[in-house]
């Protein structure tokens, strides 16, 4: 079959109308990009599909109306966690789909960066696909293209998938993805659920193994042919989830695990070990994403800070908390909070130089605790030691932490998480070099209105202005709200100087806020943080 790849200028308009930015993500004939509505300003997300040569005209035009149509089912039916489609237009041999702004990273992407997920990681996502896949299937509703491309992982909340309405809409099965097509697809017969099953195995399969089950041939019918014929290769990375994965890539539909099988399967692997942490990837920001959308509506001041925060690979890490027996070493407080899961909060961007001030006294950390001369660090308190890290900052942690995950970009930009196993609460530090210069009006305008479409997501007090060690800064504190559970999180950036800065956040479960071993390890992480290149 003949295909033709559309090449687009980034200066043409789609349609008149949309504008292309940055590519985000490219899979065998599908390019999406970040893009704005040049009429309203509105960013969007931009899908790219070349159309078989042979399909033009009434076919095409029927095309964009059932990826309009079903993209609005699938959006009502599944708010946050299928992109509304916006408009779709064929041009030339070329369909084009603009949705909502999602805000995430493409599963494929990241799977490019970092190789493999551990299995729970896979699970979770697993979980999170097949919720949607249910609800689609209860209605009718065959995806029926799904692949990592299509899966948007968010810095928190649910995943989000895109590309519903595209199977049927076109003449040849799995036109972009010829990877994960189910063999059904790849003789191009008629396709049901059990296709995307084939594929939910198929994406589990990539993340464990750092490759799909029947690799990409280079031309999609001798890929498709693979997948019908090829044997399926032992996972040998899938560890609990290997049956689950196994069953669902059954090549004849009618043997494949049900949706029900698969939920319990994947479930069971969150638990599967219990004793042990489950930390989770980087969630990077998508690069360059937004930033010229808000560029044209911002001030100057903002051009730079947003600039700064969408190429950050901004780092989220999730602790599965089973049982915190003990508070920070010397300390002898403890915080029970049981067998939970507890992601952090929307994290800062690196612009967040005015981070977030708790409002209630007792939190607030006292002027010992924080010294204002201009590179001033108070002694290492008991039960903590000194971390010097190579980036060129210091900060003491209690006992028994460490570094848990580092981000960085090319500029000079990056982000170090730290925090131990077992407990949920974690330190992050993040350095830019192209911050604003009022960092109150960074938490408020740049910041607030993202962390605002989280769950539960409510600031305490006012973004109070401050300065830190004579410099200006600025504080904010804010809940959100993860599975019943709140989560609290402070945090205080403050200005170097030439567009540089720092920012602490510290992030704990509410309901242990005003502990006295948080209180004290605020009061420390604040009292010795050293810069060293000031």
């Amino acid at each position: 079959m003949a295909m033709g790849r559309a090449r687009v200028s980034t200066h043409e308009l789609i349609a008149g109308r949309y504008r292309l930015l940055e590519v985000v993500h490219r899979e065998t004939n599908r390019v999406c990009w970040s893009g704005e509505d040049a009429t309203t300003g509105r960013p969007c997300l931009v899908t790219q599909l070349a159309l078989p040569q042979e399909q033009a005209g009434e076919a095409a035009r029927r095309a964009t109306g059932r990826v309009i149509r079903t993209g609005e089912t699938m959006a009502s039916l599944c708010p946050g966690r299928v992109a509304a489609v916006l408009d779709a237009v064929v041009t030339d041999d070329t369909l084009w789909t603009m949705t909502e702004w999602i805000g995430g990273v493409p599963l494929g992407d990241l799977l490019d960066r970092h190789g493999t997920f551990n299995y729970a990681r896979a699970a979770r996502i697993g979980l999170e696909l097949l919720a949607v896949l249910e609800m689609a299937h209860s209605q009718g509703v065959t995806h029926g293209e799904l692949s990592p491309g299509q899966v948007f992982v968010r810095e928190e909340g649910p995943v989000v998938v895109t590309g519903f309405g595209l199977a049927g809409a076109t003449l040849a099965p799995r036109l972009a993805a010829p990877s994960y097509a189910s063999p059904e697809q790849a003789r191009d017969e008629r396709i049901g659920p059990a296709a995307d099953l084939w594929t939910l195995g198929a994406i589990l399969y990539t993340m464990v193994e750092g490759r799909p089950p029947f690799r990409d041939r280079g031309r999609p019918e001798a890929t498709l042919k693979g997948v019908d014929r090829l044997p399926l290769r032992t996972p040998v990375r899938a560890g609990p989830l290997t049956q689950a994965v196994q069953g669902l890539l059954r090549k004849n539909s009618r043997e494949r695990l049900t949706r029900p099988v698969v939920r319990e399967a994947l479930t069971r692997a969150l638990t599967e070990d219990r004793a042990a942490t489950v930390r989770e990837v980087p969630r990077p920001r998508l690069r360059g994403v937004y930033r010229a959308a808000r560029r044209r509506a911002s001030g100057d001041w903002s051009r730079r800070t947003m600039a700064a925060g969408t190429a950050l690979a901004v780092v989220t890490i999730t602790v599965a908390v089973l049982a915190v027996t003990e508070g920070l070493p010397g300390t002898g407080g403890g915080s029970a909070t049981g067998a939970r899961q507890r992601p952090s909060a929307p994290a800062a961007t690196p612009t967040e130089a005015a981070p977030s001030s708790p409002s209630s006294p007792s939190a607030r950390p006292s002027a010992s605790a924080s010294p204002s001369e201009p590179g001033a660090a108070s002694s290492v308190p008991a039960g903590f030691r000194r971390y010097d890290a190579p980036e060129g900052f210091s900060v003491a942690l209690p006992g028994g932490w460490w570094r848990l995950d580092t981000s960085r970009v090319p500029g000079g930009a990056y982000r170090v998480v730290f925090g131990t196993s077992g407990d949920p609460r974690t330190l992050a530090v993040t350095y830019s070099e192209r911050a604003g210069a009022d960092p109150v009006a960074v938490w408020r305008d740049d910041v607030e209105p993202g962390l605002e479409r989280w769950g539960g997501y409510r600031r305490i007090g006012e973004i109070r202005a401050t300065t830190y060690r004579g410099r200006e800064a600025a504080d904010m504190e804010w809940l959100t709200r993860d599975d019943g559970t709140r989560i609290r999180t402070f945090g205080r950036g403050f200005l170097l100087g030439g567009g540089r800065s720092f920012s602490l956040r510290w992030t704990t479960p509410a309901g242990d806020w005003d502990d006295t071993a948080n209180e004290r390890a605020l009061a420390a992480f604040l009292g010795t943080f050293q810069e060293d290149a000031a």
